[in-house]
């Protein structure tokens, strides 16, 4: 499973949007966000604190509701791919330039008859403020 996200560019005082990607292999799926049960783990995008730079509640994919031995009943998931957008704004006072978001994504992947423990992906988002 890997984590991936394109430039974003901000104009000071300006908003955007930071879209992670997240790519799982085949044959495996993550839980969604919201998961089916509290007990499952969902998926969860978390962006650093960085200057001049706010991140605000992501956006998750819909899910995929799918059916699996492991579970009695339907689960919420995500396969292949998952796009998770997280709004930006860029402070008035913002210095222009290039900047570094860190994310980290709390990820629990399954195959068709088991989940494997929770693990942290972690992505950079190139940011430029102009």
């Amino acid at each position: 499973m890997r984590a991936s996200a394109p430039p974003v560019a901000l104009k000071a005082g300006g908003a955007g949007e930071a879209v992670v990607r997240l790519a799982i292999a085949d044959g495996y799926h993550i839980n969604a966000n919201p998961p089916t049960y509290s007990y499952l783990k969902a998926t969860e995008i978390e962006i650093a604190p960085e200057a001049g730079v706010t991140a605000s509640k992501p956006a998750y994919p819909p899910a995929l509701t799918k059916k699996f031995a492991f579970a009695e009943d339907q689960l919420a998931v995500y396969e292949s791919e998952a796009l998770i957008s997280v709004p930006l704004r860029a402070s008035n006072d913002a210095s222009a330039g290039a900047r570094t978001l860190r994310a980290k994504i709390r990820v629990q992947a399954c195959d068709e008859e088991k989940c494997f423990p929770p693990q942290n992906l972690e992505t950079t988002i190139p940011l430029t403020i102009n």
